[in-house]
């Protein structure tokens, strides 16, 4: 009996071990591995913030008026920002990965409150639009739907600062990507 549950143990850990680290990022948005080309030139996974030029357009999209229809798309409602190629980016990063029902995002709160390490650049940037999105929702919501929304902004807002926390221990520094 001993010997069986050894090798069960061996074989877990083995398998435990060869997990490749790209499938533990999907593990946080999952949408991002489904996520399908939309065009030729597209990455397969966008990322917005590769230059302080991204961030301030970024910056720039979120302050712009943004509408959520009724299947939940998000679209900037200024022509010349959305005709701007980072705002196809954007569009696809918050129509087609991040989480938009309340019970994904808090999926998403707990897989991050037990992340080992610091986030990759396009998780933190998946998660503050998430935050975001949580926000927008919170604003617009009544009242018992709106503590549910000001509840998962809050953990989304407790993961990112244990996040940046983490990232900023010296001892923590050799994990940075």
């Amino acid at each position: 009996m001993h010997w069986k549950t050894l090798l069960l143990l061996l074989f877990y850990y083995s398998t435990h071990a060869t997990v490749s680290p790209r499938w533990n990022r999907a593990v946080l948005f999952p949408d991002a591995q489904r996520f399908k080309r939309w065009s030729s030139s597209a990455p397969v996974s966008p990322v917005l913030q590769n230059s302080l030029d991204d961030v301030n357009m970024l910056f720039e999209f979120l302050l712009a008026e943004i509408e959520i229809d009724k299947n939940l798309r998000l679209s900037i409602k200024d022509e010349e920002l959305a005709s701007l190629r980072k705002a196809k980016e954007f569009d696809t990063v918050c129509n087609d990965i991040i989480p938009k029902s309340i019970t994904e995002i808090r999926r998403l709160s707990a897989r991050l409150s037990d992340y080992p390490r610091v986030l990759k650049k396009e998780d933190f940037e998946r998660t503050v639009l998430t935050m975001v999105y949580t926000a927008y929702r919170a604003a617009r919501s009544r009242k018992h739907q709106k503590d549910s929304w000001a509840e998962s902004f809050i953990s989304l807002y407790k993961a990112l600062k244990h996040d940046l926390m983490f990232s900023s221990c010296p001892y923590n520094s050799k994990s940075l990507n």
